[in-house]
């Protein structure tokens, strides 16, 4: 039984009035007893909760930062009307608008009740139980039970840096097509043949096809396709930590996807591995239609675990997989426990097979505390973030000098840069 705030003012107006008239306290008992009885017809004559049927329906997905609609459909099976307030109980992560729904189902009929989500986080949100409350006809008191509706929203990764995807294409394209790569370049492939002019390599001379020709005839190549692209996502406790709004997984994700959509249409056969101290998410190579599909339903549930990564078992699950030259891209975090205690040991078997980016988000609120002179606190503030900023650059050089290409900029120009550093390694023919 539930009872209703109607009962309370119901309950302290009668005394007023009682005490207004100087009732005696047989009067009051009779009151009391009076009120009981309306309250135990209320409940009698209350529809049935347990002759209620929920059922879900609608988005099943989303993408962090837009809103999906999931319906509740309320299917009165009893043999009276119910006046229900409904309480579809979600995370308060899934931004659920509104929390409770009042609707009157007659019997034999249902009605519709839609919630809309607006995720603050990505991952799996899922309802709790339904609690479900039917009013009298009085108002003054009702049945309360809890129905399960099982359903499951999965928030996607928002994809931001989509927008840069056009113009990264269309310099893939220049690259691809009009814009041929003269020199043999290690990791291209033959494309046509033209006639020699100033400049060209001599070791590009194509001495078979000279001499059927009159002119000197030099070979063009064109950057490889079907190449292998592995993202790796380190998932440790360093991917946790927030870099403006978003953790830097967040925003290791963004590039990643920006990437695996950039490759993918290069022709490149494209990996996604998600690793802390255990294996968390494999995405083997497929379709370029489905591939950017199936990294967002891979990514979406992905946490950072509060562990500090494998290392040395990151580049051997890459190393057990890829006997073949490949490009591996590790999102990871560039500070003197990871990379120094961490990367390095392992480093040198995996750039002795493959070419290896490493990517660093830059928290920009370290290049504002550089200039801060208007405090003691601020200069304190300034001498620990020239510090940070130093240690950075020498790990960044450290890494260069063992042959790895370094990605390390601030939020918003990181996943360009990435993409970047990708057409310039396949226009040098590094693939």
């Amino acid at each position: 039984m539930a009872l209703t705030g109607r009962l309370a003012v119901v309950a302290a107006l009668l005394a007023a009035a009682l005490f207004a008239v100087s009732a005696d306290w047989r009067t009051f008992w009779l009151a009391n007893l009076a009120l009981a009885v309306l309250v135990l017809l209320d409940v009698l004559l209350a529809g049935s909760v347990r002759r209620l049927v929920l059922a879900r329906s609608g988005d099943s997905g989303v993408r962090l930062g837009e809103s999906a609609t999931v319906t509740l459909t309320v299917t009165n099976a009893g043999s009276r009307r119910a006046r229900l307030a409904v309480r579809d109980a979600w995370p308060p992560s899934a931004g659920s608008v509104p929390r409770v729904h009042r609707v009157t189902v007659p019997a034999g009929e249902r009605r519709r009740l839609a919630t809309v989500l607006t995720p603050t986080r990505r991952g799996d949100r899922r309802p709790a139980r339904i609690t479900v409350r039917s009013v009298g006809p009085l108002g003054l008191a009702g049945r309360q039970g809890r129905h399960v509706a099982p359903w499951q929203v999965r928030v996607l990764p928002p994809f931001h840096s989509r927008k840069f995807l056009p113009e990264r294409l269309n310099r893939l394209r220049q690259l691809d097509g009009a814009v041929l790569i003269r020199g043999r370049g290690q990791g291209t492939e033959f494309d046509s043949l033209r006639d020699y002019v100033d400049g060209d390599d001599v070791r590009s001379i194509d001495w078979r096809a000279t001499a059927r020709r009159e002119n000197v005839v030099v070979r063009t190549w064109r950057p490889e396709r079907d190449r292998r692209v592995v993202l790796v996502l380190d998932t440790g406790r360093t991917s946790a930590g927030r870099v403006g709004d978003s953790p830097r997984l967040d925003h290791a994700m963004d590039a990643a996807l920006l990437l695996g959509a950039l490759a993918s249409r290069a022709g490149d056969q494209v990996e996604l591995l998600a690793y802390d101290r255990v294996q968390r998410v494999r995405v083997p190579g497929g379709s370029r239609g489905e591939l950017l599909s199936r990294l967002v339903n891979a990514m979406a549930p992905l946490d950072p675990v509060l562990l500090e990564a494998d290392h040395a078992g990151i580049v051997a699950a890459v190393l057990r997989r890829h006997r073949r030259r490949a490009l591996v891209v590790l999102f990871t975090d560039l500070n003197t426990a990871v990379v120094e205690e961490g990367l390095l040991p392992s480093l040198p078997a995996l750039t002795q097979r493959h070419t290896v980016i490493v990517a660093a988000v830059a928290d920009p609120r370290v290049a504002e505390m550089m200039h801060g002179r208007s405090s003691a606190a601020e200069v304190y503030g300034a001498a620990a973030a020239e510090r940070a900023t130093a240690e950075r650059r020498r790990l960044v050089a450290l890494l260069r000098r063992r042959g790895v290409e370094v990605v390390d900029a601030p939020p918003e120009s990181f996943a360009p840069a990435v993409a970047d550093t990708y057409l310039a390694l396949k226009a040098a023919g590094r693939l």
